[in-house]
């Protein structure tokens, strides 16, 4: 099936042509990537000299606005971006995640503070946590904000930190107007927040997801954010629905780690590889063959269920109508089910693979972890298959 995605009026040949610019740089980044990956995961950050490398083909503006000098990307481009590193390196393209994901929700910053965050240029960092860990309270100066956020990805190169508060009135949540309690984003400077050192986790190990914290800090108005009852600062058409494209940003990672991990156990077989016992080598196993041939099966389904869901949003980005509760279940609904299906893709590899494969030199074993960390992630859970039935019940009621 072809799937048909709607271009801007007119179609942006630019546009085009820097996605190719920037997947180039990654493909000429690669071999350095794959070779550092120890290294990696030893730091438990990007190493700065990569960082930088990294900045100079454009990951941290894939999304920034054309009018603060970013690259403002097509939805299927930015996902690109995203799938490709992540399938040379989880931790690199993790980081692919948070550049995108920040640099879209800072666009619902108050106009003056995301001036500020871009004044230097587009290629701005930014780290924080989707968690509501916080609390906001209003004062006369401002806002009191307590709280300490998990799993900052990339904070240790960000420049600038946000995480999400529950507002607070008199030591209680306050309700906002759809009946729910009312949150609220703050923005700082990372001179502002503590880090903890925190990231000791089974994968993903080089993303620097440490704790940050704020304790009683008096912060203006024009720090903080909201994403229910505000609009963005700048215009663009994926602006208005940032809570919708999270989602579809794990999907890329993880058929990108998936791919990856298919790629090591194609070169493994290649190699000419004879597992012990068996009659004749993996490449000419018709058993080998057989699992093989099921596992591609899978990565092709997610893969395919992925260019759909983001061919859905990006439609409905260009027709202004992505800001959606329904196509938020929808999305996330898919998301978790291709990261689930791309588990399943790492977890066969990593079998088919044999006792090489639990070698800390193996990338496959690498894979295997970074795809069940990514999992755990509160945006694939399996959970969300409730809001998908109850919507489906809610759709076909007539």
């Amino acid at each position: 099936m072809r799937v048909q995605i709607q271009h801007r009026d007119p179609p942006s040949v630019v546009a085009r042509d820097t996605s190719e610019a920037v997947l180039a740089g990654i493909r000429e980044l690669a071999p350095e990537i794959r070779e550092r990956a120890a290294e990696i995961e030893a730091a438990r950050e990007i190493p700065p000299d990569l960082l930088d490398r990294l900045k100079s083909i454009g990951l941290f503006r894939i999304f920034v606005p054309r009018s603060h000098g970013g690259l403002e990307l097509d939805l299927a481009d930015g996902l690109a971006v995203i799938t490709a590193l992540a399938r040379l390196d989880g931790s690199i393209g993790w980081t692919a995640i948070v550049a995108s994901g920040t640099g879209l929700f800072a666009t619902w910053a108050q106009r003056e503070t995301y001036d500020r965050v871009y004044r230097n240029g587009p290629n701005a960092t930014l780290s924080g946590s989707s968690q509501p860990a916080g609390t906001a309270e209003r004062v006369a100066d401002g806002w009191r904000i307590n709280g300490r956020w998990p799993l900052a990805s990339g904070c240790m190169h960000a420049e600038w930190l946000a995480g999400f508060c529950v507002v607070t009135a008199d030591g209680k949540p306050a309700i906002g107007a759809h009946g729910r309690p009312m949150v609220r984003g703050v923005v700082l400077p990372v001179q502002d927040w503590k880090i903890e050192d925190s990231w000791y986790a089974a994968g993903l190990k080089g993303t620097g997801s440490h704790h940050i914290a704020l304790r009683d800090a008096l912060i203006p108005e024009a720090n903080l954010f909201d994403l229910e009852d505000s609009a963005p600062c700048v215009p663009g058409v994926l602006y208005p629905a940032v809570r919708h494209l999270l989602p579809l940003f794990l999907a890329a990672f993880s058929t990108g780690v998936a791919e990856g991990a298919l790629d090591d156990l194609v070169a493994l077989a290649r190699s000419g590889r004879q597992q012990y016992m068996a009659a004749t080598p993996m490449q000419e196993s018709e058993v080998f063959q057989f699992e093989l041939g099921r596992t591609y099966a899978d990565l092709r389904a997610a893969q395919a269920f992925l260019q759909g869901q983001a061919a859905s949003h990006w439609n409905h980005a260009l027709a202004g109508t992505l800001n959606d509760e329904a196509l938020l279940v929808e999305g996330t609904q898919a998301s978790a089910w291709i990261a689930s299906t791309c588990i399943r893709v790492a977890d066969a590899c990593f079998a088919l693979a044999g006792s090489s494969a639990i070698y800390d030199i193996s990338p496959l074993q690498r894979r295997l972890r970074d795809l069940h960390v990514a999992g755990q992630h509160a945006h694939v859970q399996q959970r969300h298959y409730l809001a998908g039935g109850k919507l489906v019940l809610a759709q076909r009621a007539t």
